[in-house]
């Protein structure tokens, strides 16, 4: 059954999705890589296209911003459509001078101090997992693929604007262990605890905290390039 959120029909969602945080992203994905796709959803414009790659089909389908969205996208799509595995591919703030601009992340774990998993379900922790044997895949593959992965802790954050005074990323960093930051990854992995799934994080820095460098427009397309086909190939495999 369709969604408030999701037009497709069972059946016009794949089993495996890739999810980027830009719809537009999402589009360029299927432009550039599926085979015989077609658009399955575009309420709100958060757009999902269903194909195939390398001759097996695959979903990729926009979260939108922050965890109330991917809470409801990552949900619906486990719950009502029985998606069996989530990647999550998008972009990541650095912590520290050792993780570089453009350089992929993979999450081990992640922190947030996010309400959403304690309203969602009464979970009250606050370190989440990816899947360990989605993990392991997205590992192996990068090795044959000779891209270099970061393993990392990643800070999950519910506010991209803080206001002065209140904990800074090196605090963070320094008691948490957190090399980076975004905004989706704690919602998504809790969804998949909650309802037996599979979930993965793949992240590529486009700026950088320490050095404030930051990717341009352009960059960022080019640079995302590689963590995209990581995703595909770890996807499919």
């Amino acid at each position: 059954m369709p969604t408030p959120h999701n037009e497709a029909k069972q059946g016009e969602i794949a089993k495996t999705v890739l999810m980027p945080g830009d719809p537009l992203r999402a589009k360029f994905i299927a432009n550039n890589w599926l085979e015989n796709f077609k658009l399955v959803n575009q309420v709100r414009n958060m757009y999902a296209y269903t194909g195939t790659y390398k001759g097996k089909e695959l979903t990729v389908m926009a979260s939108g911003m922050g965890m109330p969205s991917m809470g409801i996208y990552s949900y619906e799509l486990y719950k009502e459509y029985d998606v069996d595995k989530i990647i999550r591919i998008g972009s990541a703030g650095s912590y520290t001078q050792s993780l570089k601009l453009f350089d992929i992340v993979l999450a081990e774990k992640v922190w947030s101090q996010s309400a959403y998993a304690k309203t969602q379900s009464g979970f009250e922790g606050k370190f989440l997992f990816p899947e360990k044997r989605l993990n392991d895949t997205i590992k192996k593959m990068s090795e044959m693929l000779e891209i270099p992965v970061v393993r990392a802790c990643i800070h999950s954050t519910d506010a991209f604007y803080q206001e002065p005074g209140v904990d800074n990323y090196r605090k963070i960093r320094d008691i948490y262990g957190c090399q980076c930051v975004e905004m989706e990854s704690f919602a998504l992995f809790h969804n998949a605890n909650v309802l037996g799934k599979q979930a993965a994080c793949i992240l590529t820095v486009s700026d950088s905290f320490e050095t404030e460098e930051k990717a341009t427009a352009k960059e960022r397309q080019l640079s995302f390039e590689k963590m995209i086909i990581l995703a595909l190939e770890s996807a499919v495999k």
